[in-house]
């Protein structure tokens, strides 16, 4: 708001210097030293008027500087009156425009300054402006004080147009920087949760996928059992679900109604959980955790853990159905953190997916600083192992 108030006042500052510069041209012009009166002529009118057509475009010099600059020079260069105009809409055409229409411009404001200046250093002493610093007797001298008195005045609405221009760039220039690092934040989180959802919904869809499978094979005593996995399951992936949804809706995390999280973010303490909720899908798996003070292991550093041998199960369970699988965990704080996932190679039809579970992973460790290789051995096995740095508090 004060800026645009501050707008306001320089605009009609520049309005008001550039009509009484054109009231005294005008007077000057008619001017006769024998009797000190002022008889106008038809053309000194029409230069008159012309200027102050001029003046009250400057109100749009910022919205067009090339035509505000053009209609301001018509009546210095055509006509007879005085450059004020064309001098305050350059400096608004250097801050839009720092190329050849700027230059060109620049050149036909100095010759409309010049050729004012000239004119009016041939008035009657009593009312020449710059005459009075310019010798009227020696033309050499004239011209010279025309020249330089020309490039100055011409100079300085140029330099000031020209900083203005160069501020609002730079200040357009950090907008654009900020709005990107914005957006890259965005993108960032956006990815975040692109994972989450996959790494938790793709493993309980999994899991219910083959428990209702099981439920087409099993005689009626253990499909009750594998009815009630599918039930808990289902239910699990609902609220992780609705947990993301959160995520996505304004960035927090679903809350129950006394204001905790309704799920907490996964730790090293829940992977027994999640290795029994695999097996309940008949999956064999064996779990070794080495780890020293996994109650005290960094949030993320755990999550990551979970997130990858979730990732790791979820990949057997598509791929290598029936297969079992040796999960190692072992570690501690200095030392890093160190998982292994391996199964036996199974010839098995492809399995739908994204294609990114993986990549996730390779970005999960990435962002801690630590490595995740994952692909076929000698051995016939398909391995995931990662290491993850676990600093000393």
């Amino acid at each position: 708001m004060g800026r645009r108030v501050l707008g306001v006042v320089v605009t009609v500052i520049a309005v008001a210097v550039s009509v009484v510069s054109s009231f005294y041209v005008f007077g000057a012009d008619g001017y006769l030293p024998a009797d000190r009166s002022l008889h106008a002529t038809w053309l000194s009118g029409l230069s008159f008027v012309a200027a102050i057509g001029a003046a009250v475009m400057l109100c749009w010099r910022h919205q067009w500087p090339e035509l505000v600059t053009g209609i301001a020079l018509v009546p210095c260069l055509l006509l007879t009156s005085d450059s004020m105009a064309a001098l305050i809409a350059l400096a608004a055409l250097a801050a839009k425009r720092r190329d050849r229409v700027l230059w060109a411009g620049g050149a036909l404001v100095y010759a409309g300054t010049a050729l004012a200046l000239w004119r009016d250093a041939g008035w009657d002493p009593y009312v020449t402006v710059a005459g009075r610093w310019m010798s009227t007797e020696d033309t050499l001298g004239k011209v010279v004080g025309v020249v330089i008195t020309a490039a100055v005045l011409t100079a300085i609405p140029l330099t000031v147009g020209i900083l203005r221009g160069v501020r609002s760039d730079l200040a357009r220039r950090e907008t654009n920087e900020r709005e990107l690092r914005d957006e890259m934040t965005r993108q960032a989180e956006r990815s975040r949760i692109a994972h989450e959802m996959h790494d938790v919904l793709g493993h309980r869809l999994s899991l219910l996928s083959l428990q209702a499978g099981a439920l087409e094979v099993h005689t009626p005593p253990s499909a009750g059992e594998v009815a009630r996995t599918v039930r808990t399951t289902a239910k699990q992936s609902l609220e992780d679900l609705r947990q993301v949804i959160g995520v996505l809706r304004d960035g927090r995390e679903f809350l129950t109604s006394d204001g905790a999280p309704a799920r907490p973010a996964p730790a090293l303490t829940d992977l027994p959980q999640l290795v029994a909720d695999t097996r309940r899908a008949r999956v064999p798996v064996n779990l070794t955790m080495l780890l020293d003070h996994a109650a005290h292991a960094p949030a993320s550093l755990g999550m990551a853990v979970y997130r990858i041998v979730q990732e790791s199960l979820t990949n057997v369970l598509r791929h290598a159905p029936g297969a079992g699988v040796d999960v190692v965990v072992r570690g501690g704080p200095g030392v890093g953190l160190t998982i292994e996932v391996v199964n036996p190679l199974v010839a098995a039809p492809p399995a739908p997916g994204s294609g990114t579970g993986l990549t996730g992973l390779a970005e999960r460790a990435h962002l801690l600083g630590g490595n995740v290789s994952a692909g076929p051995t000698a051995q016939g096995v398909f391995a995931v192992r990662a290491w993850l740095p676990w600093a000393i508090r």
